[in-house]
This record gives C-alpha cells, structure tokens and sequence, in this order.
C-alpha cells in the first residue's frame, strides 16, 4: 500500500458494463482501490475487477495487495527470509491448502479408503493410548495384522480445484505426510508408495522408500515419513496415496505397524517448513 498514482478509467471501453454513463470514473487514489479490492471476495478481484482498465489491472496485480490480504487474513510466512515471487499465487495456493486425503485419521471408518491388501486378521482400527501422536487430537489409528494389509486413496487434482493450468505452469509443491509406529512388543514393517500421474493415470513421478523395518522391543515411538515432489514437469492430474505393512512375527491379531494422520497438500514452495533430519532408521533406508 505504497504507490501514490490516481486511477481513472473510460466506462466506455467496458461495454459489459451496465448503466447509461460512460464518462470517466473520478480520480481515486492507489490506496483506497487497494482497500476496497481488500473487501471483496478474491475471485470477484481477479475475474472483475481487473478486467475494467488498465489502472484497475495495475492495482489488482501489485504485490502489495495480496501481501495485504495474506497479513489480513492471517496467512503468514513460514520463515520471513524466504519471500514468494508472485503473492498473488502465494495468497491463492494459502487459501486452497487443505489435507486432500479423506478420513486419513481412521474418525469414519475406512470411508474414502480403497482396500488393495487384507491379510491376516484384517485392517482395524484402534484408539490412541501411549505413546500419544505429537497433535494429540489425533485419537486413532489404523492397524495391520499377521499377512500384508495395504490401502489407498486416487485424488483427482482438478476435482479439488486444482486446474490443469495451475499444475502446469505454477507446479506447486505436493507435500506427503504420514505417520506410523510399531507396537513395543512385536517387530513390524512399514511401506508407503506415493505417485503423481498423468490424465491416463501413468506415474510422472514415484515415492517410495525401502521398506522400515522395526524389532521386538522397540520403543513404539511414532515417526513421520515426508517428501515433497517438485519440478514434476507439466501433466499431474492425479495423485495416488498407498500405504500399509504388517507384522513380522505372524501373530495372531492385530499386531502389525500403525499409521495414522496421512496428508497430502498443495503448497507454495515458500509454505512449508524446510526438512528436518530424519530419524535414523529412515534415513538408512533412502
């Protein structure tokens, strides 16, 4: 909200307008523009607004109104040494960012969950008790058993509102989450595969760590797998979320690795929080 200009625009070269008047608009200040476009539904400012003149365009496209919304509307940077190059996408990519898998806390069952593997005793679901997830809102967990249980979820990126032209031109960060223990008394393995695919659903780009493998008496310590996928190149349309493992020690039951609280987002690259270490029994296995 620095510039100094007035704006004034010819109706007459906006013939969508209605009304009989087609003077100029009186001469209005940079700043006030930018606090009425402050006020309106976004899309309105983008798809409207800046269609109306040349000044108008100028307003709508600084940097200084989105940087604005973004403080407004509480949107803050992750580290403030690393500045988006457009807030504008910056501010667009914030406001979509959401978890796109569904049920991914085990709260509806295996709603939105497509079961590829069944072994043993089957998938089930059980509450959180100790140790407790890092978010302790996180109250259960799904848990595998004797034989290999795996599941999965396909996002439709443009179903999410994420369309062809984003993915093609901005390619956002895609940032994978997921978290998974083993139970203290049984040895267990952990498996993810993560891809991003093209329209026909062929992998542009693959995720997938060796297997972790955890002994008998361990520490039951819940642990996060990352990856952010980037510069995948044009194409992505879809994403496809795989996970899953079993027990290594063919109990009876449901003793097999847990996981819980997967995510998988659409972020700018200056959004996230640049990786941590890895824990060393994941580390060994990249």
């Amino acid at each position: 909200m620095g510039q100094s200009y007035s704006a004034q625009c010819n109706l007459s070269e906006v013939p969508c307008l209605p009304g009989k008047y087609t003077g100029p608009v009186p001469a209005v200040p940079f700043e006030i523009l930018e606090e009425i476009f402050l006020n309106l539904p976004p899309q309105q400012v983008v798809y409207v607004c800046r269609l109306v003149c040349r000044e108008w365009k100028d307003v709508v496209d600084s940097d200084s109104l989105w940087r604005e919304r973004c403080r407004r509307e509480g949107y803050n940077l992750c580290d403030t040494k690393r500045l988006p190059k457009d807030w504008r996408f910056f501010y667009f990519l914030r406001r979509k960012r959401r978890n796109l898998l569904k049920n991914s806390r085990a709260d509806e069952s295996f709603n939105g969950w497509q079961i590829l593997e069944n072994g043993g005793d089957k998938w089930k679901i059980e509450t959180v008790g100790s140790p407790p997830l890092p978010d302790d809102t996180v109250q259960k967990y799904f848990v595998t058993s004797y034989h290999t249980c795996k599941k999965c979820q396909l996002i439709d990126l443009a179903k999410e509102g994420y369309k062809p032209s984003l993915m093609d031109e901005v390619q956002p960060d895609i940032v994978i989450s997921d978290w998974y223990a083993p139970r203290f008394d049984c040895g267990s393995l952990y498996e993810i595969c993560v891809q991003v695919l093209d329209k026909k659903k062929v992998p542009i780009q693959t995720f997938s760590p060796d297997t972790v493998y955890f002994q008998q008496w361990n520490d039951q310590t819940w642990n996060q797998m990352t990856h952010v996928f980037k510069d995948y190149g044009p194409g992505a349309r879809f994403i496809r979320f795989t996970h899953g493992g079993r027990d290594t020690q063919f109990w009876a039951g449901s003793y097999g690795i847990r996981v819980t609280n997967s995510s998988v987002e659409i972020c700018h690259s200056v959004d996230r929080e640049l990786p941590l270490e890895l824990p060393s029994h994941v580390a060994n296995h990249l």
